[in-house]
């Protein structure tokens, strides 16, 4: 995420943000990881199916979903909600060591959460990291219903994830823990400032960048309708036709905007909603 955000602003909109109930899964290898979850409004007609949200690299399920309102528009839709944050984001812990990272071990704690959950099946949506780790977790859980990509594009099937061609890991990892932000390139600067703006922790989230996925995704094993929706101008999302055409019952829908298009985009909600209703 590199849209421009200020912090007053960020803390406008989480304060605005419907209040989440909050808590922690103790996963198999002792990692704690924070869960929010929200009720359909009252007077709609609820969904039994859950969504269930991943958010992406440096930013958390309250800041991705729940501030720039993805949160409220499900839920407005009758929709019961749950947003995941990834290891070493948001609540959950943290640690600086890359070998504990990677979004085939975020997608391990996204299905024990999913099992939590006691619904007949569920909803999810990934955007950026987040969507490698939903594009995993589909291709070997029987219960999603549906899934919707975001912020992703040829890179998944070219990398094997998130497209590194645009964004080289080792840089942005370096560029976390450089000792002068100003003296960073601009390609990563923004990234370096959102992450300090949303008061995240730098060591992990370069312990990610340096574990990042890239040893491809069993695309043909997803077997729910899926959605794969990227800005017309997101470097990070190059050639989304190639993704939607690797999965087999997917559609594509192009919005405009370029990486910030979770935040900024009404397009963006709205053909999550309209896809997960349909």
């Amino acid at each position: 995420m590199t849209d421009p955000l200020t912090a007053a602003a960020l803390a406008a909109a989480l304060a605005a943000a419907p209040p989440p109930r909050t808590a922690t899964l103790v996963v198999d290898d002792g990692t704690r990881i924070a869960h929010h979850r929200w009720d359909p409004d009252p007077g709609v007609d609820p969904d039994p199916v859950p969504v269930v949200l991943h958010h992406g690299f440096s930013a958390d399920t309250l800041v991705e979903w729940a501030a720039r309102g993805a949160v409220a528009a499900l839920t407005a839709a009758g929709r019961a909600v749950v947003g995941v944050d990834a290891r070493g984001h948001g609540l959950s812990d943290k640690s600086p060591d890359p070998t504990r990272y990677g979004e085939r071990r975020m997608a391990r704690d996204l299905r024990a959460v999913i099992a939590t959950l006691d619904a007949p099946a569920v909803d999810l949506v990934g955007y950026s990291m987040g969507a490698v780790v939903a594009l995993l977790t589909a291709a070997g859980e029987p219960a999603v219903r549906r899934l919707v990509v975001g912020g992703v594009g040829a890179g998944v099937v070219e990398v094997g994830g998130v497209d590194t061609r645009a964004l080289p890991n080792g840089v942005l990892a370096e560029a976390l823990l450089a000792d002068d932000p100003a003296a960073l390139p601009p390609e990563v600067a923004g990234l370096r400032a959102f992450a300090e703006l949303v008061g995240a922790d730098l060591p992990s989230l370069a312990a990610q960048a340096r574990a990042v996925h890239r040893d491809g995704i069993d695309l043909a094993a997803i077997t729910a309708p899926t959605l794969v929706i990227a800005g017309d101008r997101d470097p990070l999302a190059e050639r989304p036709h190639v993704l939607a055409g690797a999965i087999p019952d997917a559609r594509l829908r192009i919005v405009a905007g370029d990486h910030g298009v979770v935040g900024d985009s009404p397009g963006f909600r709205s053909a999550v909603v309209g896809f997960l209703r349909s």
